[in-house]
């Protein structure tokens, strides 16, 4: 947990010049929201995550409502969704203000702001892999409503799928000692020879004769028996039954 902690506050990825203005008293400065922008579109080039920069971005636009760029705000969330069972997400779209609740406030040119649009999906998307409802995301995610979000923002976000399968694995890891075949499938979206290669991947094992596949054990996924031991003396024995008797 604590490792897990450490990579959340500070990913092994991330630069010196970003941990100088995430650590630092230059955080909320809006001449380096520029630098935090370019992080974020090299965190979706190379399948990187690293919240706090992000946050920092959405509350640079709360200060500075001229600096709002609603694409920015969609790949950030694009970003934390993958996050799950992380409450990234949660983080990001607290800090959204009144755009998260008026999303229909126009861009300062007038025009209308795309994460009208999009909020309710990404949200909706957000709840089903928090609430492990994965083939019921990807049925959503696939839908021919939420192309808009696949053809202009997901498919420009690197390993896309992937980021989300790995929060899939995090959860079966974490509840599963083994787990069937056809049902796996539809929780990472993948049949066949994809399906056969992405859990040997894992170094996983699939029993191809009973359709199972054996999940690692781990911290989260051994049942193990704990016997708690009382030891009261006599005199606190005594107590009880005096206080016992006088009730």
């Amino acid at each position: 947990m604590a490792q897990l902690m450490q990579n959340w506050t500070k990913p092994s990825t991330r630069t010196e010049i970003i941990d100088q203005l995430v650590e630092g008293v230059d955080r909320y400065n809006p001449q380096n929201v520029g630098i935090l922008e370019d992080y974020l579109y090299h965190q979706i080039r190379e399948r990187e995550h690293d919240c706090l920069p992000n946050l920092a971005i959405l509350k640079l636009y709360q200060f500075n409502p001229d600096l709002y760029n609603p694409d920015v705000v969609i790949n950030i969330l694009i970003k934390a969704l993958t996050a799950a069972p992380a409450p990234d997400f949660n983080l990001c779209l607290a800090l959204l203000g009144e755009r998260q609740a008026c999303a229909n406030i126009p861009l300062p040119d007038g025009e209308p702001d795309p994460l009208r649009p999009l909020l309710p999906n990404l949200i909706q998307l957000s709840n089903l892999l928090h609430t492990c409802r994965f083939p019921d995301f990807w049925k959503t995610y696939l839908s021919q409503e939420l192309a808009p979000l696949r053809e202009n923002y997901t498919v420009e976000c690197a390993g896309f799928d992937d980021s989300v399968r790995d929060a899939v694995i995090r959860a079966v890891q974490a509840t599963f000692t083994n787990i069937g075949r056809d049902r796996f499938a539809t929780y990472v979206n993948l049949q066949g020879a994809d399906f056969e290669s992405y859990v040997a991947s894992l170094g996983w094992s699939l029993n191809t004769s009973t359709g199972v596949v054996s999940v690692p054990p781990n911290i989260d996924n051994q049942i193990k028996a704990t016997v708690t031991r009382e030891t009261i003396t006599l005199p606190q024995l005594q107590k009880i039954v005096g206080h016992s008797a006088k009730a």
